[in-house]
């Protein structure tokens, strides 16, 4: 088949798309010499070995040109180079394909129609007007995990038949690092905390600065809160808390991180703390176990799938539970500590992107072509 990938989240993002995106592509690449692979791009990047690139920019500033772009540019781009498949990692699309070519879509969650309120309202009518009729239309539809395949066969039934449950993995650099040249760099020469994602009400920050404050108070030493990621929406309700906390002094965010930076982030951790109300996956929890990072996560969704019996879990919307769990894990003796970090590095390398790509494939030959 020549399958056509649409890969625009590796030029117009930096969060979960964006990694899933590049690496998808990559462990695709690596293992497939049956195929033949097209990349369409907004921008112009670095030659990706086995695969063509089709730049088609993109201006975000103008909708309307936007929407000329997916509704028409790409499908016409699609038709004009004979694929047979076409694979949107970013859920929305394609439109407006003639009807030999087979649609894959990737589906990660379903927080648009789940948490609509957590939303812009964009966004939640966007996905309210066309999931359905993308879903419908799809061919295969990969979901990363079985509670996300479980909310699309409850809301979508007519999906089951359609869906290839798949784990995803963890980026080969994500492994337990030395160095402390980023820590140095944010002045950081105390224990700390690390929170990793985007800065949105579903990650539930709120309540982790409220669990931090609790923390603080019962430990009743000096370890620093990092998080990391960029601002997103609805997001005014964690900056007041955060101004009005009463350690925030030792409350750093970071913004963006590389993979390298967040690797030796996770690997100088006291742990990771995810309380997130809801995960299709749970990337940040596989990149902490691959770095030996012990993780106190939210009980719900699809995290448990991934935290298994190694990570230490918490109900996301009781407070002091989120804070017993940190306060419990902080003062674990060392012994303990250096087996939680090794059951972590077993637990990641059972997730890998080679795994993943087998199992597309298998997925893509059930499909036809």
């Amino acid at each position: 088949m020549k399958i056509a990938i649409i890969a625009d989240p590796i030029d117009n993002q930096k969060g979960g798309i964006h990694v899933f995106t590049r690496e998808l592509v990559r462990a695709l690449l690596a293992a497939d010499s049956e195929n033949e692979y097209i990349l369409i791009r907004e921008k112009r990047g670095p030659v990706i070995d086995g695969a063509r690139q089709l730049v088609i920019p993109n201006n975000r500033t103008g909708l309307g040109l936007a929407a000329l772009r997916l509704f028409f540019i790409v499908p016409l781009v699609l038709w004009w180079h004979k694929v047979d498949a076409v694979l949107e990692p970013a859920h929305f699309g394609p439109f407006n394909l003639p009807r030999r070519i087979k649609r894959i879509t990737a589906i990660h969650d379903l927080t648009p129609l789940l948490f609509s309120h957590y939303h812009r309202y964009h966004s939640q009518l966007l996905q309210k007007v066309f999931l359905k009729g993308i879903l419908r239309k799809a061919s295969l539809i990969l979901s990363n995990s079985k509670h996300t395949t479980n909310d699309l066969k409850a809301h979508f039934p007519f999906t089951a038949p359609k869906i290839a449950t798949i784990h995803l993995g963890h980026e080969p650099g994500f492994s337990p690092r030395a160095s402390r040249a980023i820590l140095d760099a944010l002045g950081v020469h105390r224990p700390y905390w690390l929170s990793v994602g985007t800065i949105e009400p579903r990650k539930n920050l709120v309540r982790l600065l409220e669990a931090y404050r609790i923390f603080r108070s019962e430990v009743q030493e000096e370890v620093f809160l990092l998080i990391v990621g960029q601002k997103g929406w609805k997001s005014e309700a964690f900056f007041e808390a955060l101004e009005q906390h009463p350690y925030r002094a030792d409350i750093r965010l970071t913004g963006f991180v590389s993979d390298e930076g967040l690797a030796e982030l996770y690997s100088h951790a006291v742990g990771l703390a995810y309380p997130s109300e809801y995960e299709g996956f749970g990337l940040p929890v596989l990149e902490a176990f691959a770095c030996g990072c012990p993780v106190v996560c939210s009980e719900s969704s699809s995290l448990p799938e991934v935290g298994g019996e190694v990570a230490w879990y918490a109900n996301p919307y009781d407070e002091k539970d989120i804070a017993q769990q940190l306060i419990a894990m902080y003062r674990l003796p060392g012994e303990a500590r250096r087996q939680l970090k090794q059951a972590a590095l077993r637990r990641a390398s059972a997730f890998t992107w080679e795994k993943y790509a087998a199992e597309c494939l298998r997925a893509f030959r059930r499909m036809g072509g």
